[in-house]
């Protein structure tokens, strides 16, 4: 995987197209994810808070895995504009949340899970680092 499968869309996509494995959210979809991202910091903040607070062994600290990689997700799929839920089911949604559109070609389909591949992986390695940081905070 290079840097090159991350680079924001903005530049490649017209507004509010489908483009297959590059961009499959609208803004609505976008702002959604963004949140997410928002939430998972926070959770992974504060429960990172919360382990240094108690004193938790150095290992307990590798929780914060979790939040952190859902952080991760949230916010490269807002950056990315691409659901990785999206790509693994076949779907794009540029209208209201709720709604999406079914990607009809084989060739489209396989670009789209493989882009939710590389924000899957991308995403769990970010939450590793995180973790692993976590583990390594020298305790107080």
């Amino acid at each position: 995987m290079t840097f090159a499968a991350f680079a924001s869309p903005d530049a490649l996509t017209p507004a509010g197209s489908y483009q297959p494995g590059v961009c499959n959210i609208g803004p609505a979809e976008i702002a959604r994810r963004r949140r997410a991202g928002h939430a998972g910091l926070l959770v992974a903040v504060g429960l990172l808070a919360v382990l240094l607070a108690i004193d938790a062994p150095p290992l307990a600290r590798l929780l914060i895995f979790l939040p952190a990689a859902g952080a991760a997700s949230g916010y490269l799929q807002a950056w990315l504009k691409f659901c990785a839920g999206f790509g693994s089911r076949g779907v794009f949604n540029f209208g209201p949340l709720g709604e999406a559109d079914e990607v009809g070609d084989a060739d489209d389909r396989e670009r789209d899970r493989r882009k939710a591949r590389q924000i899957g992986l991308a995403s769990l390695g970010i939450g590793t680092v995180f973790g692993i940081v976590a583990v390594l905070l020298p305790i107080g």
